[in-house]
C-alpha cells in the first residue's frame, strides 16, 4: 500500500467522524450533548463490526464500546433479513449496547452501488429516559425497570420508512419529550454529514482501493500494539480495588483484576470480582472490556484506534458480576464503575511497566442531577453534572488538575449557562486545594462546587470513592475523599451513603457541595524537589500540615499576601528533617 494515500484515507476517515461530532455537538438540543459533549461517532466494517475510524471529539468509553454494539445489532439485523439501504436501526439496552440506558445508540448502513460498505453508527446521552429518578441516576435501584425505557434493537428506519410509533411509544414514557425528539433528530441527520464525506472518498481512491487501506489500517494497528505488548515483561500482574457500596447495601464490592501478559497478547481476567450488586453499580461485560481497551490508550496514546488495537485483547468476566450485568440488573452507576475498571487496569499494568503508567485518577463521576419546574416558566428541567477531578502523577509529570474522567471526557457543563437555563445559583465552583496525593510528582488536584436553588427541586448524587482513595503508585500517596455535603433548612447533612443521594427535596436558598477526589501520587514525596513543594504550596494546592508532614519541609518565613500567606521554605533546615525521616523509616 502506497504509504501517502493510506495516511490520506486515514485522516480523511478521521475527519469524516470529527465533522460527525462536531455536527451533532452543534446541532443538538440537551445540554448534555451540546455543552458536556456526551456522545461519540463511528465507521465500522459491515461484516466484523470491527472500529475502521472514530471521531474526536466524543466519550472514549462510547468510542471502544460501539465496537460490542455494533457486532451486537449486525446479528440482530441479519436475524432480520440483513441491512437495507435507508435503514437506520436504534437501541439503548444497555446489556447489549452497553452503560446505561441514557446512551442511545443509532445504526445506520451504507450502501454504494447496492453493495453494502461499511456501517456508520452513533451514541447521544438522552437527558431522561423515564424511571423513577429524572436524569435516570437512582442509587436506590434495584431493577433495570426504576431507570428508565428499554429500547431492545429495533428499526427506526426501515428502507427509508420512519418509524413514527416507536417514537410516539420513547416520548410517551419520558420527562422531556420535545428536548428528546429534537436530540434524536440532529443524531439521524447527522448520518448525511458522515455519508457525504465516504461517498467523496470512494470517489476519488474507489471501492478497492479503500477497503484495501481499511484492511492494512487495522493491521497497522494491531502490529504497533503487539510490539508495545510484547516489551512488557510476561507474567501475571494482580490488583483488587473496591467501591464503597451499591446504594442499596452498604458494604464494599470488590473488583479484581489479573493481567496475563505471554508475547504480545493481554489477557484481562476479573475472576474473584463481586457477583451483581443488588444497587446499579453494575455494568455489562462488552462496558468491561472497552474500558480495558481505554485504559491501554491511555499507556500507549500513539497507536492509532481501531479495530485492529482490540485484537491483541483477551478476556475474562465472570457471569453476572458488577462486571457483566444480565437482566434485570440496575446499571444506573455505568458512569462511577467505568472509571474503577480503568483504575485497576492502571494498578494492574504499573506492577509491570511503572514507568508507563499513571497513578490513580480521581475515580468516580459523581453525576449531580437537579430537577424541577421553573418558576418563571413552569417548565420541566433536568441538569446534570458529571464531576471533574484530578489525574495521577507519573514519572514525568504531576497529574492533571481539574480533568475530566479518563473514559468519559464529559466536560462540566458552563456556570454561566446552567445559571441562564435552570433556577440555580453557582456558589462556588474552583479547585480542590489539597486534595491530589503526595508524592515525588503529586496527584492532580479535583473541583469542588456549590449550588444554591433558587426554587423547589429536587437533587440525587451517584457517586463513590469515599472510603476507598484513589491509590497511588512507588510511593505516592492517596488522593483525598470524594465529599457530598447538603445545607437544608439551615442544617448541614451527609448522605448515609456518603456520596450517593436519591430525591433529595430543596427548597430555595438551600444548597448541596461536591467535592471530587484528586489523583494518586507517583513515588516518595520525600523526594520531591523543594522548589516545587514552596510552589505548590504557594499556589494552595498543598496544605501547611501535607508540606511539613508529608513532604518533611521545615517553613523558614511566612508573609500576609492578601488572603493568603506566603511561604519560604528553610532549604538546609528541609534536608536535614527529610534525611531524618528516611532513616527513621
Amino acid at each position: 500500500m502506497d504509504p501517502v494515500t493510506l495516511a490520506v484515507v486515514r485522516g480523511a476517515l478521521e475527519q469524516i467522524a470529527d465533522e460527525m461530532d462536531l455536527h451533532l455537538i452543534r446541532a443538538a438540543i440537551s445540554p448534555i450533548i451540546s455543552e458536556t459533549n456526551d456522545c461519540a461517532h463511528g465507521l465500522y466494517d459491515a461484516v466484523s463490526g470491527e472500529t475502521i475510524a472514530q471521531g474526536g471529539y466524543g466519550l472514549p468509553q462510547f468510542l471502544a464500546n460501539m465496537q460490542w454494539t455494533v457486532q451486537r445489532v449486525i446479528a440482530c439485523a441479519g436475524e432480520e433479513g440483513g441491512f437495507q439501504d435507508g435503514d437506520i436501526w436504534i437501541v439503548n439496552d444497555p446489556y447489549l449496547s452497553g452503560t446505561h440506558l441514557n446512551d442511545v445508540v443509532l445504526v445506520s448502513p451504507v450502501f454504494i452501488e447496492g453493495r453494502l460498505f461499511a456501517l456508520f453508527a452513533n451514541t447521544g446521552h438522552w437527558m431522561d429516559m423515564g424511571g423513577s429518578v429524572p436524569g435516570g441516576w437512582a442509587p436506590s435501584a434495584t431493577e433495570i425497570h426504576q431507570e428508565g425505557i428499554i429500547i431492545p434493537p429495533l428499526k427506526l428506519y426501515d428502507r427509508g420508512r420512519y418509524n413514527e410509533a416507536l417514537v410516539r411509544l420513547v416520548t410517551a414514557n419520558v420527562r422531556m419529550p420535545q428536548q428528546l425528539k429534537g436530540d434524536l433528530a440532529a443524531m439521524i441527520n447527522v448520518f448525511a454529514v458522515g455519508r457525504r464525506g465516504l461517498e467523496a472518498l470512494i470517489d476519488k481512491y474507489g471501492e478497492t482501493t479503500l477497503r484495501e487501506c481499511i484492511r492494512e489500517m487495522m493491521d497497522r494497528s494491531e502490529t504497533q500494539m503487539r510490539s508495545y505488548i510484547a516489551e512488557i515483561p510476561d507474567g501475571t500482574y494482580a490488583v483488587e480495588d473496591w467501591f464503597d457500596n451499591d446504594g442499596v447495601e452498604d458494604r464494599p464490592l470488590k473488583v479484581a483484576l489479573a493481567i496475563t501478559v505471554e508475547g504480545s497478547d493481554l489477557h484481562f481476567d476479573f475472576t474473584g470480582t463481586a457477583p451483581t450488586a443488588r444497587g446499579p453499580m453494575n455494568i455489562s461485560d462488552g462496558t468491561t472490556m472497552s474500558m480495558c481497551l481505554v485504559a491501554l490508550k491511555h499507556v500507549f496514546p500513539d497507536v492509532p484506534v481501531n479495530g485492529g488495537a482490540f485484537r491483541p485483547t483477551r478476556f475474562t468476566i465472570p457471569p453476572r458480576s458488577i462486571l457483566a450485568a444480565e437482566y434485570p440488573s440496575p446499571v444506573g452507576g455505568t458512569t462511577d464503575v467505568v472509571q474503577r475498571v480503568v483504575d485497576v487496569v492502571f494498578g494492574a499494568l504499573a506492577q509491570a511497566i511503572p514507568d508507563l503508567v499513571p497513578a490513580a485518577p480521581f475515580g468516580t463521576t459523581g453525576v449531580a442531577t437537579v430537577s424541577g419546574r421553573h418558576p418563571d416558566t413552569g417548565a420541566y428541567y433536568v441538569a446534570v453534572y458529571p464531576y471533574p477531578g484530578g489525574y495521577g502523577g507519573s514519572r514525568e509529570s504531576d497529574g492533571l488538575v481539574n480533568g475530566t474522567p479518563p473514559g468519559s471526557m464529559a466536560k462540566f457543563m458552563s456556570v454561566e449557562m446552567s445559571e441562564h437555563r435552570y433556577p440555580l445559583r453557582f456558589d462556588h465552583y474552583a479547585i480542590r486545594e489539597g486534595s491530589g496525593g503526595a508524592g515525588l510528582h503529586r496527584g492532580g488536584c479535583g473541583s469542588t462546587y456549590g449550588i444554591t436553588a433558587l426554587g423547589d427541586c429536587v437533587v440525587s448524587i451517584l457517586g463513590d470513592r469515599v472510603d476507598h482513595l484513589p491509590p497511588g503508585i512507588r510511593g505516592g500517596g492517596p488522593a483525598a475523599p470524594n465529599d457530598v455535603r447538603f445545607h437544608i433548612g439551615g442544617q448541614d447533612w451527609n448522605p448515609p451513603f456518603r456520596s450517593k443521594a436519591e430525591r433529595i427535596a430543596l427548597k430555595a436558598g438551600d444548597s448541596v457541595r461536591l467535592s471530587s477526589p484528586g489523583g494518586g501520587g507517583y513515588g516518595n514525596p520525600l523526594e520531591r524537589d523543594l522548589e516545587e513543594v514552596a510552589r505548590d504550596l504557594n499556589d494552595g494546592l498543598i496544605t501547611r500540615e501535607s508540606a511539613e508532614a508529608t513532604y518533611g519541609v521545615v517553613i523558614g518565613q511566612t508573609a500576609s499576601l492578601g488572603d493568603r500567606s506566603r511561604f519560604t521554605l528553610d532549604t538546609e533546615a528541609s534536608r536535614q528533617r527529610r534525611q531524618a525521616l528516611r532513616s527513621a523509616a
